[in-house]
This record gives C-alpha cells, sequence and structure tokens, in this order.
C-alpha cells in the first residue's frame, strides 16, 4: 500500500495499523501411494509427529492436531521427515533426491541442503550423537549415501544393494550399527562410522518395506511384502527369530518400537494394526480399521508411530486415505480419527450460518469434501456416496450444501450431519461452478447454464450456450452473473432471461462473486470479477454494471482464483496463483493489506469469516492442501 502526501493523520495511522497474519494452520493428510509405505516420525519428547505432503512438511502436534507448523523449502514431492534425537532439528527428504536439515523448534530455518541420489529419497536416519544421517532410495548411480548433518560430508558407503532401498535404521549406541532393506529382498548390516558394509541377510523373499532398531539397540527388526517379521541382534546383526507367522494376511508397510524396548507394532495392507511382545513372540493386540468383514481399500494401514517420552503412549497409524488413527492399548477402536485432504483444495465455502463459529466446507481435487468447525479445527470428510473427480464448486444454503465435481454430478450435503444426501444430479457436462439463492441452485457446466429447485431438485430452467462455454458463476436473488470463455459477462435475472451482456474484457474472468445484498447489508451491492491477469474489477447493479465504481484492485501478479465479500460488503478478500492474499477496502480501494506465499503453488479459495468479540478472520486453501486462517486487522 502507498501513503499519499497531505493524507489526515487518522488516514496514515489506518495504512499502519492495518495488517493480515496467520492465526491458525490446519494442516494437509500425509499423502500415501497405494502398495508403498509412507513414514511417520515422532520427536524424542512425543510432542508432535512429522510427515510429508505434496511439496511441504509438516509437524503437527499429538494432542491438538489443530496446531501445526509447515516446511516449505522443497521445490519437489516430499518423501519422508525424520527429527533429530535431540529434537532440535528434522531432515526431510524429495523425490528429487535431495535432503534437506532445518530448524524444527524456531523459524524453520533451513541449515543444509544436500543432494543425496539422483532419485527418490525412500527413507533416511540420524546417529544417536545427531550428527549423521543416512538418506537411502532409488537412485540411478547408487541407493544411498551417508553425509555429515552440518556440512554433507560423506562418512561412509551404502552398498550391497542391486536395486532401491526402501528403509534405513541406525542403532542409537555405540558400537554404531547400521542396516538398509530393499526391493533385492536383502537386509543389509553396516559398521560404523564411517559406515561400510558388514554383511547381508535374505530373510524376506519379496521387498522390505520397514526396519528399526530397539531404542535400547538390542533388537533389530524387519517387516516386507512376504508379511513376515524377522528379529535380529542389534550389535551383531545375527538372525535371531521370525515371529506372527501367518498372522498379517496382507503386506507389512510399517514398524515402530515402544520406547521399553520390549514390543513394537506393524501396520499392514490387510488393515490391521498388532502389537507385539518381543519375549513371547507373538502379538497381544490386534486393531482393525474398516466395517467388519469389508474389504476396505482406503484403510490399508501403511504407517505408523509409536510416540516416545509420553505417559499415555497412544500408536499412531495412517490409513491410504490419509487419516491418522490414534490407538490405545487395551481398547478395540481408535480414540481419536484425523482427517483431512491429500490433494490441493481447489474450492472453499461457509455454511449459511449467524454464528461467530461457522462450519466450513472444503473439496479438493480427488473429489474429496471435508468440513472443518473453526472453533476447533477439526477436519471431517463427509460420509455417503462421494465425488470421485476434481471438486469444482461449492455454495451455501440454510441447512444445506451444494457441491459440483468433474464426475459430472450436482450433490446435496447436510451440513448438520455432514453426509451427502439423496441421489446425485447429472449435470449435462463438466460443471464450472454452482451458486444458490433462497429457492434455487445454480449450475454452469461447459456447455449450458441449468437453474435447479432446492425443494425437489427438478429443473426450472435449462439453457444452452453454444456460442461460449461457461467458466465462472454467482449469483444473488435478482441477478446471475456468468463469465464466459469469450472474456465476456452476461448479467441474468434468476430465470436466465439475458438482461445484459458486457463484452470482451482485455482478460479472461476467473472468478466472480456478489457482495452480500438485503436485509444483511446497508451497503450497496457489488459484483467483483477476477482475471487471468491479476486484475479485480468492481461494478455494481445500481448503475445497471455500466462501468466499473473500483479500478485499484491490480495487485495480484497471477490469476485470481477466488473473491469473498466480508457481511457488511465493505471489504474483499482475494487469493490467487501468484500465492498471494490481499484484503481491499471499498471505501478506500487504495488501502490494501496482503500475505505472500499464503499457500505453496498457489491460493484456490478465500472465504471472510464473522465477527467475534471484535476479531475478523479469513480462511484460504490452496495447492498445498492445507487450510489457513488469516487475522484481519485495520482496513475499514
Amino acid at each position: 500500500m502507498s501513503i499519499k502526501a497531505g493524507e489526515p493523520a487518522s488516514v496514515i495511522e489506518a495504512y499502519l495499523s492495518a495488517d493480515l497474519h496467520v492465526e491458525s494452520l490446519w494442516a494437509a493428510s500425509p499423502s500415501t501411494t497405494r502398495g508403498q509405505p509412507t513414514p511417520l516420525a515422532a520427536d524424542p519428547k512425543g510432542e508432535r509427529i512429522a510427515y510429508a505432503s505434496n511439496k511441504s512438511i509438516f509437524l503437527r502436534s499429538i494432542d491438538d492436531p489443530s496446531l501445526s507448523t509447515q516446511y516449505t523449502a522443497h521445490t519437489n514431492t516430499t518423501t519422508v521427515a525424520r527429527f533429530s534425537p535431540s529434537g532440535y532439528y528434522c531432515a526431510s527428504g524429495d523425490i528429487s533426491g535431495v535432503v534437506r536439515v532445518w530448524d524444527c523448534t524456531g523459524s524453520g530455518t533451513t541449515k543444509g541442503e544436500y543432494h543425496i541420489i539422483g532419485g527418490r529419497i525412500n527413507d533416511l536416519a540420524w546417529d544417536g550423537d545427531s550428527q549423521r544421517i543416512i538418506a537411502v532410495g532409488d537412485g540411478r548411480e547408487k541407493f544411498g549415501h551417508c553425509i555429515t548433518a552440518d556440512s554433507g560430508n560423506t562418512v561412509g558407503v551404502i552398498s550391497g544393494h542391486t536395486s532401491q532401498i526402501n528403509c534405513v535404521g541406525i542403532r542409537q549406541q555405540r558400537p554404531l550399527r547400521a542396516a538398509t532393506a530393499g526391493d533385492d529382498t536383502s537386509t543389509v548390516f553396516y559398521h560404523g562410522a564411517p559406515f561400510k558394509f558388514n554383511t547381508s541377510l535374505k530373510r524376506h523373499q519379496r521387498y522390505v518395506y520397514g526396519l528399526a532398531f530397539s531404542p535400547d539397540g538390542s533388537t533389530l527388526v524387519s517387516v516386507g511384502a512376504d508379511r513376515k517379521i524377522f528379529l535380529y541382534d542389534g550389535r551383531t546383526g545375527e538372525a535371531k527369530a521370525e515371529i506372527g507367522e501367518g498372522q498379517h494376511t496382507g503386506s507389512i508397510f510399517g514398524v515402530s518400537w515402544a520406547k521399553d524396548s520390549k514390543s513394537f507394532v506393524t501396520c499392514s495392507a490387510d488393515q490391521t494394526v498388532k502389537m507385539w511382545d518381543v519375549e513371547a513372540g507373538k502379538a497381544v493386540q490386534s486393531w482393525r480399521m474398516g466395517e467388519e468383514g469389508v474389504v476396505s481399500i482406503r484403510d490399508h494401514q501403511v504407517g505408523v508411530v509409536w510416540p516416545a517420552g509420553r505417559l499415555d503412549s497412544p500408536v499412531i497409524s495412517l490409513n491410504l486415505a490419509g487419516d491418522l488413527n490414534y490407538l490405545a492399548k487395551g481398547t478395540a477402536n481408535p480414540s481419536r480419527v484425523v482427517q483431512g485432504h491429500q490433494k490441493n483444495i481447489t474450492t472453499i465455502t461457509s455454511a449459511a450460518s449467524d454464528s461467530s463459529s461457522p462450519t466450513l466446507f472444503t473439496g479438493a481435487s480427488d473429489g474429496r469434501i471435508c468440513s472443518w468447525e473453526t472453533s476447533s479445527g477439526t477436519g471431517t470428510t463427509i460420509d455417503g456416496t462421494a465425488h470421485t473427480n476434481y471438486a469444482s464448486g461449492l455454495a451455501s444454503a440454510p441447512g444445506r450444501i451444494y457441491s459440483v465435481a468433474w464426475d459430472d454430478t450436482l450433490r446435496t450435503i447436510d451440513n448438520v450431519t455432514s453426509t451427502f444426501t439423496g441421489s446425485h444430479t447429472t449435470t449435462d457436462g463438466q460443471p464450472r461452478g454452482v451458486a444458490t439463492t433462497s429457492t434455487s441452485t445454480i449450475t454452469a457446466t461447459h456447455k449450458s447454464i441449468t437453474v435447479y429447485s432446492q425443494k425437489d431438485s427438478s429443473v426450472i430452467k435449462h439453457l444452452p450456450t453454444p456460442s461460449s462455454s461457461p467458466t465462472a458463476i454467482a449469483a444473488t436473488e435478482t441477478h446471475v452473473a456468468v463469465a464466459s470463455d469469450d472474456k465476456a459477462l452476461r448479467i441474468y435475472s434468476p430465470t436466465l432471461s439475458l438482461l445484459k451482456t458486457i463484452p470482451t474484457f482485455p482478460a479472461a474472468i476467473t472468478c466472480l462473486s456478489f457482495s452480500p445484498s438485503g436485509s444483511r447489508s446497508q451497503e450497496a451491492e457489488y459484483l467483483a470479477l477476477g482475471f487471468s491477469s491479476g486484475e479485480i474489477l468492481v461494478f455494481t447493479p445500481s448503475n445497471d454494471f455500466q462501468e466499473p465504481v473500483i479500478k485499484r484492485w491490480s495487485a495480484h501478479t497471477g490469476r485470481v482464483t477466488s473473491i469473498a465479500w466480508d457481511i457488511a460488503g465493505k471489504r474483499a478478500v482475494s487469493g490467487g496463483l501468484d500465492t498471494n492474499i490481499f484484503v481491499w477496502s471499498v471505501q478506500r480501494p487504495g488501502q490494501r493489506v496482503s500475505v505472500a506465499g499464503a499457500h505453496k503453488d498457489g491460493v484456490n479459495g478465500v472465504v471472510w469469516l464473522g465477527r467475534e468479540t471484535g476479531k475478523e478472520s479469513v480462511v484460504s486453501v490452496g495447492v498445498d492442501g492445507c487450510v489457513k486462517g488469516w487475522a484481519v486487522e485495520g482496513v475499514e
């Protein structure tokens, strides 16, 4: 923003006090791939877990999952993150073979960036001194490397494998020992430091997916796709025993030890997590996820961690859908299930409510719809028959949420029970957006506009658009605005009678938003247009959309993806692919506050929340799969 010479002191004070800062971050769920393990890690105090999601690493509170830290320095899809034994640093890897070491207790400053192998990093491990790191994966010339955490100097050679390495562990006591295992079914034992090959064992018959040294260093355990569990001497690498023969009926993807080294847990594609007594060599507890007797791919358990340093000692497992299950010994069902989005969040809306903490609904590129309680930050996946493709729009009505997606369907959600209701409505093409009035729901597809009755879902009016393809839609009780790929804006009545056409704009219109109207606002009604060029223009129906009344909202440097108004219609918030969020003032068009890098790789949606004890905020969603809340101060 800029302050002009001669501005009154009150205006200058308002400019200087204006601010937009993050107040909440609801993390994306871990990224998962069918048939592959997903590493989970816990810090030494048992307070946070670390995992990879899209191009970010998240450190998430175990006790309050709504509290998270996001690390965004990776430029490629991340794969793994591990805390150092000291708890001060975190090391993370990505699909390009880069490992980054960074401060996980403060600002997240990167301490080192190291190119380890010419391919995906599958796993990494720290030594007990927090000085050395072994990273392994699917390289071209080598499958792993050992470096110092502070400088990246080589302190060992990882050899003995003929194909990609899936997992690595380092004994935390001296003498130092390390082990790796991978697709060649070999478990390789190393002596160090510097680490060098000692012996190779082929106990497994198929891919080895996980291994771990016990906290006291006495035992090494390995698990794999052959559904077998093997124990080794942690000091010599000598094979000791096989336990649990036939207990798991699917590939075992992960293993994690209890802090007392007397038991460990495993997770499997058979939808179970099992707790094992090492001395007895048998399972002492088993949890099965999903409906009893029903095979559920989404409930494959692909990751598990048993946090140390806690009195309650919960086991946290991860299913293929990205849900984190909190498991307690002696109970049959999870005590908590943490849900959210794994993919790019594409759309957001707020439930029609007078509450100061309304429920939010978000949709993602995989078709998943989630609800969010703004008071607690708790996310819940909507139950019922869900969308199967890109969610392209959400709109609210009293008691309901309407969603459209690229599976060419319009679906209805009960916003009280957070479930899909009734049967879906098939659209005549790929939906581009959805809007609501008090009695109707209006969809725009690539070849038509359709008005549906909210009472019985019947078609009130269907309007083909053969000469242009709609790209965005917004509606009030008196007007329906539709943007098209011919760069024109068309204004219709609620029954789709054409009222006005505003011909070609210099750039494509990418989003539309009406300010609140009727009794909810004493201000004039506005229509904001966001463009692919980053510009925003504001029109008003009071002058028949003749000329824009605001032309100065032009700070975005990329496509504007979403615009939302506050309840009074005095301010608007916008988000764009430039990763920026701006809050604008109608009364002072030159006044704005912004935050750069709000979401890694772009902002896809914004909403304005109501007032609560004088505090106002906006919520945004983006490509990184996060939902973020921002406090707004000083914008009139």
